[in-house]
């Protein structure tokens, strides 16, 4: 396969932050998903799905009021109602092809994700409309968990309403940072006024968890500015917190703009600062009685606040993906729509699915995809491993494990392998060291 060569993260430079994918989000690397494969997956879906297995959906909403400068996503900011509806109504197209599938049976979704772009956008009655379509095709009364991706600057109270009796349970607000000028120079379409405003309306309504995205080294952050921004996040009191480390992957406005002035050094914190920048946010989070469950999450509560899609899907579930660009997982092989919007409307108009490149992992690579992203709880069980996949882990992983304990990041106890929090603060640079040789290297999209 044709993947392209890029930097091994493990010897990137700490001092700097430069252009590439930091963040693991899947295993084998996108980069080595590829069209010829699409065929395996229209054979998943006409498979029966293995006994047990958990199933989800996913609809990304690429509509946004302004495109963040390090936004990496699929969005758009110029489309009209017209085109909205027409999107909408492709994406229910897409589900209703899927819900006739064999790999879904008798199955209904335990969990529901609206990620963008800002679902947050589209209006009331468009939310309302798509909803209804979406349950009348595949019933939410089994869902565990609906989240709900919002942008601030976009809610009011009528529509944080809509958005609660639709059934969302988990809002997701992302506020990224409290200061105005820090939004502005970044891109962010919402300010610290609407911030406030939306928040508390959500929590006035009612949501059974409010979730607050941050993002560590946004363009002109101080240290100053960040300790501000924890305290804000604290003073606020989510349910849960979410922190990123601000990377630089290469469809941003950001490299464009390095690009253009021949620059490599992102003009962001280097990763040594965002790291203890995020550690600083996790110590005060512990102190304020927060609990962190994984290399960007800490939450209030366990006992009440789970997050759903990322567990299920760190442990081998379904996953529907419908929208341009959006990733399935389906009965063992991965899957990525159409990338762009006219390719992605047009073969569901032709009531076809729209995908695009397709990959079917070996047993063993499905094997270390689990373990990698389970690497991010900061533990991982050897027993899960040795009932589900028949391989201990310490054995199967003893060099780079052994590695890591070196290095003073792991340590092993009852039965369970566990990052200390430097560990867990840079995890996403470590997980390389349990790829295979031959995508150790490859750009990761």
């Amino acid at each position: 396969m044709n993947a392209e060569i890029t930097k091994d993260p493990q010897t990137m430079d700490e001092t700097k932050t430069e252009v590439g994918n930091y963040f693991v989000s899947n295993y084998p690397p996108y980069a080595f998903w590829a069209q010829e494969h699409v065929g395996e997956a229209y054979e998943a879906l006409e498979r029966k799905p293995a006994s047990g297995t958990p199933l989800g959906v996913y609809l990304h909403i690429p509509f946004c009021r302004k495109r963040c400068h390090f936004c990496y996503f699929k969005v758009y900011t110029e489309k009209d109602a017209n085109q909205i509806e027409s999107y909408l109504k492709a994406a229910i197209r897409e589900l209703e092809i899927y819900a006739s599938k064999p790999f879904v049976g008798e199955r209904k979704p335990r969990f529901i994700y609206f990620g963008g772009g800002t679902p947050s956008y589209i209006s009331s009655r468009q939310l309302t409309r798509l909803t209804d379509s979406m349950k009348a095709l595949m019933p939410w009364d089994e869902a565990e968990e609906i989240t709900f991706e919002c942008e601030p600057g976009t809610l009011t109270e009528s529509k944080l309403r809509v958005i609660k009796d639709i059934g969302v349970t988990r809002l997701s607000l992302g506020i990224e940072n409290f200061d105005d000028h820090i939004l502005e120079i970044n891109g962010r379409a919402h300010g610290s006024k609407e911030i406030d405003r939306a928040y508390h309306f959500a929590r006035s309504i009612g949501f059974p968890q409010i979730n607050i995205d941050l993002i560590a080294g946004m363009v002109g952050e101080t240290t100053g500015n960040w300790f501000e921004t924890v305290r804000k996040t604290i003073e606020l009191g989510a349910d849960s917190v979410t922190i990123y480390q601000m990377e630089i992957p290469y469809n941003t406005t950001i490299f464009k703009e390095m690009k253009a002035r021949g620059q490599t050094v992102a003009p962001v914190a280097d990763w040594a600062t965002k790291r203890q920048w995020v550690k600083r946010a996790f110590e005060e989070l512990e102190r304020a009685g927060y609990h962190v469950g994984s290399a960007y999450t800490a939450v209030r509560d366990p006992s009440r606040t789970r997050f759903l899609y990322r567990d299920l899907l760190w442990t081998g579930a379904d996953l529907i993906g419908l929208g341009v660009a959006s990733f399935s997982h389906i009965g063992g092989t991965h899957f990525q729509n159409e990338h762009d919007w006219g390719p992605y409307l047009a073969q569901l108009e032709e009531g076809t699915l729209p995908i695009y490149r397709a990959l079917t992992p070996s047993p063993d690579e499905r094997m270390i995809r689990e373990f990698i992203l389970q690497m991010k709880l900061g533990h991982v069980s050897r027993e899960y491993f040795q009932v589900k996949f028949g391989v201990d882990p310490r054995k199967r992983f003893s060099q780079g494990l052994l590695k890591l304990k070196e290095q003073g990041f792991l340590d092993f106890s009852n039965g369970s392998l566990q990052l200390n929090r430097e560990g867990l603060l840079q995890v996403d640079k470590l997980l390389h060291e349990f790829f295979l040789p031959e995508h150790r290297n490859a750009r990761y999209a």
